[in-house]
């Protein structure tokens, strides 16, 4: 910029230098001179059509930028495989069929002992047998094969036994096992697990009078000894699904001590019985029981065994839910 305001000035000065001398001149030199003159003019008229732009600058937008959102990635649920359940085989002890619990027999004496069992379970009973399990086992198999049992049927499971030789009370433990080697729950058996055989073995005398003794007719009092017995339990449930409680009420015929523990319907049982004492014929509840139990379309049930004196499955209670 400076260089060309310098360059202006010069030009003025050497223009009016050249005004000054006005005498026409046919020297070769004041023509060379005059032709510089409107050179130098040209140029100045060049230089003043010089416009000094200032640069204008343009500030480009800011860049924007791209904001992500991330896209959350499908959630996958895996469905794990259905397993068995415990309803698969379950059976339950329905009745003494022959020989049932206290017959006597006579020491030596051949029999068979018949229980009557149902398949309570959502299987098929197929290559199960039915084993020994603890007691006497009065000269029985250690197994002995059952045929095919489907859901809901029943079947008479026998075994030949021979009562001991000597007079006394025994009893016999007998289970259900798979074709797994899988011991099956028994609902209404003993300790919700097995079923039992149980015998007294006496002996029996006869004799005759001599035949010279005089036989004198007396009077016989009899009196039917007292029996120690529990009566009924009768059960009572209150809530709704899936909270529920319920109570027991055992009755005995009179004084005497109680055991018994409770069996549930997926085949489990208390691992200890509880102990009742009564003083005399009466009835004794539970205190209030909490059982929580959400199988909507399905019921789940509690029974109460006697394990002394009676050796049975009384009541149940039922929890159902819609």
């Amino acid at each position: 910029m400076k260089k060309k305001i310098r360059l202006f000035h010069l030009l003025i000065i050497f223009t009016l230098f050249l005004s000054a001398c006005n005498l026409p001149s046919n020297n070769v030199e004041d023509i060379a001179s005059t032709s510089a003159a409107q050179t130098v003019e040209a140029l100045l008229s060049a230089t003043s059509a010089i416009v000094i732009r200032t640069p204008t600058f343009t500030v480009a937008p800011p860049l924007v930028t791209a904001t992500l959102t991330p896209i959350p990635l499908p959630i996958i649920t895996s469905t794990s495989a259905a397993t068995a359940t415990s309803n698969c085989n379950v059976a339950q002890f329905i009745t003494d069929v022959t020989f049932p619990d206290g017959t006597a027999v006579t020491p030596g004496q051949a029999f068979v002992k018949k229980w009557r069992i149902k398949n309570i379970g959502s299987c098929t009973w197929t290559g199960f047998s039915l084993v020994f399990d603890s007691g006497d086992s009065m000269g029985g198999p250690a197994s002995k094969p059952i045929s095919t049992v489907g859901p809901g049927q029943e079947i008479d499971l026998e075994v030949n036994l021979t009562a001991p030789a000597t007079t006394g009370s025994y009893k016999g433990y007998w289970r259900i096992t798979t074709n797994g080697n899988v011991l099956v729950p028994v609902v209404s058996g003993y300790q919700g697990k097995s079923f039992y055989v149980d015998i007294k073995v006496q002996n029996t005398t006869t004799g005759s009078p001599s035949a010279t003794a005089t036989i004198t007719p007396t009077a016989t009092i009899t009196s039917t000894p007292f029996v120690f017995t529990v009566t009924s339990v009768l059960f009572n449930v209150t809530g709704s699904c899936p909270n529920f409680n319920y109570t027991f009420s055992v009755t005995t015929s009179g004084p005497g001590t109680v055991t018994l523990h409770r069996v549930f319907s997926d085949g489990s049982a208390d691992p200890y019985p509880a102990t009742l004492s009564f003083n005399s014929a009466g009835t004794q509840t539970s205190p209030s029981i909490p059982m929580t139990f959400n199988k909507p379309g399905s019921s789940a049930w509690v029974d109460v065994y006697i394990d002394s004196p009676n050796q049975k499955q009384f009541g149940r209670a039922t929890f159902t839910c819609p």
